[in-house]
């Protein structure tokens, strides 16, 4: 199915670029670093390429009596490209989006080069339909910022926690006026396979579905300022979207719908069982002359099928026993292997005009009895506290310097990186470069 879907992306691409009927010299438009090369036809067709790199540097302590040794890490953090192209006359368009570091956004072992691959129809000026594998406007705001143009050097806890990164399936927006207010309405829609991205393998359970509602009291954003952190451009006027999502995923097989096949369950007669997750979330981005502000939350929660007898080891394997504490427990042992539970993000910052931000966020994770978040060396870190100070180095996202450092309050029972048991908390300092062009 992957396999056809990237051919078909590929034709449509063609046909998008190249459709008409004599050929064309393509005109360079004026370049802005940090916004990609923009390349026009006449008779409105457009490419858009653009891409950028984020050398990254980490360093991570804890405050345990005896414990001088840091942890430091030196990695290419992303190197992204991405085409992107569009026909006004035949309505249709499309993106690619390629990482060339291989790491993932959050989970080092799903190494995802390609991460946008869709097309696009335009029926009206205010509907768009897409197919293909993308982020998905069901999870919360944080996920759907462009990455090089965070805030923060990374993402919340709370994305990482909850957020499916990319999927593929059937995705639909609008864009509707609010009266004559000047407000607008965006709706979205998503019919996913709810396995994440770059499904090669067998798609296993049903489909996720899901939708998000946002509301723009005070109009637009400036330059696609919804969808990027700092408020580079230093709206005028305030701008706020207040936004609810909400997604119910049949029959999952990973922890929170990132990966397919990865936790299997079977029944009596070894076919497969799966969990049945949901979740919905609240949030809000406000700018206005150089402040921003961001606040999300996400409750997320199972329901574990009584028919399930079985589960797949790693090796392939199958055992019967589910031991919660020494006692054979289904519902709980599952719920134990699942992102369920509430997360809450508040960040906010000021950039002044000489290009320099500075930023804080508050991250709490709320785990009950039986959740993943309670994992000793993943998880089971109630509250993050970060500072952060930037340096841009033009009027937009071409060149930065981001730096920041995270308070992190372990629970008893918490590990490091290399699963050894730890006691008091940790200090995390990030560095990160980007350059776009």
């Amino acid at each position: 199915m992957k396999k056809v879907l990237i051919q078909f992306t590929a034709l449509l691409c063609s046909i998008t670029l190249w459709a008409q009927e004599e050929p064309i010299t393509p005109t360079l438009q004026a370049y802005v670093q940090g916004e990609g090369i923009q390349l026009e036809k006449r008779n409105g067709y457009s490419t858009l390429i653009r891409g950028y790199i984020q050398p990254y540097f980490e360093a991570k302590d804890y405050t345990e009596a005896g414990n001088e040794e840091l942890l430091n890490r030196f990695r290419m953090r992303r190197m992204r490209v991405r085409v992107q192209g569009e026909s006004e006359p035949l309505k249709l368009g499309y993106r690619m989006q390629f990482d060339l570091s291989g790491a993932s956004e959050f989970d080092e072992e799903l190494n995802y080069y390609l991460l946008d691959a869709f097309i696009f129809y335009k029926p009206t000026k205010r509907i768009t339909i897409e197919l293909g594998q993308r982020t998905t406007p069901t999870e919360n705001r944080g996920l759907r910022i462009n990455s090089h143009t965070l805030q923060l050097v990374e993402r919340s806890r709370v994305t990482s926690a909850f957020s499916s990164l990319r999927e593929v399936g059937l995705f639909a927006q609008g864009r509707f006026r609010a009266g004559s207010s000047g407000a607008y309405w965006r709706p979205y829609l998503a019919i996913t396979t709810g396995d994440g991205g770059n499904l090669f393998q067998t798609n296993h359970g049903g489909f996720k579905y899901g939708g998000r509602i946002d509301y723009l009291p005070f109009g637009l954003f400036t330059n696609f300022g919804q969808f990027r952190e700092v408020d580079m451009v230093r709206e005028p006027a305030p701008k706020l979207v207040i936004g609810g999502h909400y997604s119910y995923n049949q029959g999952m097989s990973s922890r929170r719908g990132r990966e397919s096949g990865a936790i299997i369950y079977l029944n009596e007669d070894q076919n497969e069982s799966l969990p049945d997750y949901w979740k919905m979330g609240i949030d809000l981005m406000l700018k206005w002359r150089g402040f921003s502000a961001l606040a999300e939350f996400v409750h997320a929660d199972a329901s574990v099928p009584e028919d399930i007898a079985y589960r797949v080891r790693n090796d392939g394997s199958v055992a019967s026993t589910f031991l919660v504490d020494g006692i054979q427990d289904v519902e709980n042992y599952i719920k134990g292997r699942m992102m369920i539970g509430n997360g809450y993000n508040v960040q906010m910052g000021y950039l002044f005009k000489s290009g320099f931000s500075v930023d804080g966020r508050y991250c709490h994770l709320d785990a009950p009895e039986h959740s993943f978040l309670n994992n000793g060396t993943f998880y089971n870190r109630p509250n993050y506290y970060t500072l952060g100070l930037s340096k841009y180095f033009n009027r937009n996202y071409g060149f930065s310097i981001k730096s920041s450092l995270t308070f992190v309050e372990l629970n008893e029972g918490s590990n490091d990186i290399n699963s050894n048991p730890i006691t008091g908390n940790e200090w995390i300092f990030r560095l990160m470069t980007t350059f776009a062009f």
